[in-house]
């Protein structure tokens, strides 16, 4: 079967990683020049299923209004007059009950869980390398308040069978002897063991290059202009050229664009940039950087060790397609590595960086089949595309191939939002 996979992100390369291991014939489209140039570019880093959880949660939408006044707010809001950003926020809302949250989290960690399991047999099988560790991820806490509610938040963890540790603050020393030499308090921590770190960009593009030896065409430079269609299948692709690709299937993986493509479709697939920040720096002592990655519960930032790099991102803009780097953020990514890792990078070489996260109201990305038979989907990651995208695109060549999958994904696709 010849598949068309629309997107070269980590969703879209991985996606024609197992396509190609199932025996596909395998095309990917991007408009960049290469692989893994937008939001996979430079995000955070950590491969962390533990942490999957929503943003729409009980209690945000009091904090959101909080964070209007705080200059180093984790979440922003701008309006843009666009109808859809309103529409997007409206069904966000509805989301950010108790109910809905333990349902989406179990969603997101059933499938990161699976994504890093995949991930581990897909090194294992490839070799390839992309400043990995396996050592675990911590999220810092600096009130009581957090640490008891991490406490009750365990619960998923439990029934997902996900290892764990409720650390005192002696024991997040011992797990990030770094942190000794932090200049602000904490009170404890939540590890997660299992959970891994990784450069995202190093990882596509090595895995792009792998995919090509075994057939995988990559058109690059290309620009899609419309999707041709009949009521129940996917006809072709025009580009922008005028040139017309057909296949036998297609594959919808462009990140935060795939609404407005879908919605020539008449799929109302809800999917709307949320705006991350990162910086990048190189390490300067490696007795003050940090061992795997951090989590600061209070802004929402994540520092990451690479090799000789650290990498901090984090933070959430609802502003639509705006691309600009914001200073603002660039200043709190700053002040929380100096504040827990101070003299451990060189910051007058910070790397300063934004994208676009595709992000759906309940946080659970959508994956699996459409109304159209041979147009399936894999998109609306959020801030967990990275940490999804071995289990997305293994679980949606599964579905592809006709092979019974390995783990429930009946709740993952469009058919969620709208009855088939």
């Amino acid at each position: 079967m010849h598949v068309i996979v629309m997107g070269a992100g980590v969703i879209g390369t991985t996606t024609a990683y197992y396509l190609v291991q199932a025996g596909h014939e395998v095309t990917v489209i991007d408009r960049q020049p290469n692989v893994a140039l937008e939001t996979s570019f430079a995000n955070a880093g950590q491969i962390s299923p533990g942490y999957a959880s929503p943003w729409a949660a009980p209690g945000v939408p009091l904090k959101a209004f909080k964070w209007i006044f705080q200059h180093h707010a984790p979440l922003a809001i701008k309006l843009t007059g666009d109808m859809y950003q309103y529409q997007w926020m409206i069904r966000m809302l509805a989301e950010c009950n108790i109910h809905r949250y333990q349902i989406n989290k179990e969603r997101m960690v059933r499938i990161s869980e699976y994504s890093r399991d995949c991930l581990d047999q897909l090194r294992q099988d490839t070799h390839i390398h992309f400043d990995e560790r396996q050592l675990g991820t911590l999220q810092l806490f600096r009130k009581q308040s957090q640490l008891d509610i991490a406490g009750k938040d365990t619960e998923v963890l439990k029934e997902e069978g996900v290892p764990f540790e409720l650390l005192d603050k002696a024991g997040v020393m011992r797990a990030e002897p770094a942190l000794s030499h932090a200049t602000v308090d904490f009170v404890g921590g939540l590890r997660l063991p299992n959970d891994q770190t990784g450069d995202c960009q190093k990882f596509t593009t090595e895995l792009a290059e792998l995919t090509m030896k075994q057939g995988v065409q990559y058109l690059f430079n290309t620009h899609i202009e419309s999707i041709e269609h009949t009521t129940d299948s996917i006809q072709s692709i025009t580009l922008k050229s005028g040139q017309v690709l057909k296949a036998d299937a297609y594959v919808m993986a462009l990140g935060s664009y795939s609404h407005e493509m879908l919605k020539q479709l008449s799929i109302d697939a809800p999917v709307y940039p949320l705006k991350g920040y990162s910086i990048t720096t190189k390490i300067l002592n490696l007795d003050r950087s940090p061992v795997s990655t951090i989590l600061d519960e209070s802004y929402k930032i994540a520092l990451t060790r690479f090799d000789d790099r650290i990498r901090v991102g984090g933070m959430a803009e609802i502003n639509g397609f705006d691309r600009s780097l914001n200073t603002n953020r660039e200043d709190t990514l700053i002040m929380v590595l100096e504040q827990l890792f101070p003299g451990a990078s060189d910051l007058s070489d910070a790397h300063f960086w934004t994208g676009l996260r595709p992000a759906t109201p309940d946080g659970t990305p959508i994956v699996g089949k459409t109304f159209y038979k041979n147009l399936y989907t894999n998109t609306g990651h959020g801030t967990l595309g990275w940490t999804m995208s071995c289990g997305s695109a293994k679980l949606l060549t599964d579905i592809i191939s006709n092979r019974t999958p390995e783990i429930d994904y009946e709740d993952l696709n469009i058919f969620r939002y709208v009855p088939r």
